[in-house]
């Protein structure tokens, strides 16, 4: 399911991804506004801190940054079930598991 704001450009953009086999082709597209809104609002931190940035010079490079500062907003927010939002030990152990590298 994705879940997008009512432009037109996903429209033609959705169709043509499931064609070349991007996404599958039983995956559903809802245009409503609102339901984007509670994506948007999740994603509002790590918003901020990339508009901070003033962007990126690679795409590599914004891959993996905004998936480090996806993790750590995670454990934040308590969706990583074995690591405590104090267990510091536990936070380097996800990070390098997700990653692979030492935190």
């Amino acid at each position: 399911m994705i879940n997008t704001d009512l432009a037109a450009t996903y429209s033609a953009a959705i169709p043509e991804l499931k064609r070349t086999g991007v996404i599958r082709r039983r995956c559903r597209h809802r245009p409503v506004q609102c339901l984007n809104n509670i994506i948007e609002q999740d994603h509002r931190a790590i918003k901020r801190r990339v508009n901070a940035k003033q962007g990126f010079r690679a795409f590599g490079a914004a891959r993996r940054t905004i998936a480090g500062y996806e993790a750590v907003h995670m454990m934040r927010k308590g969706q990583v079930r074995w690591v405590g939002g104090d267990d510091v030990r536990g936070q380097m152990k996800f990070v390098d598991k997700l990653f692979g590298v030492t935190a």
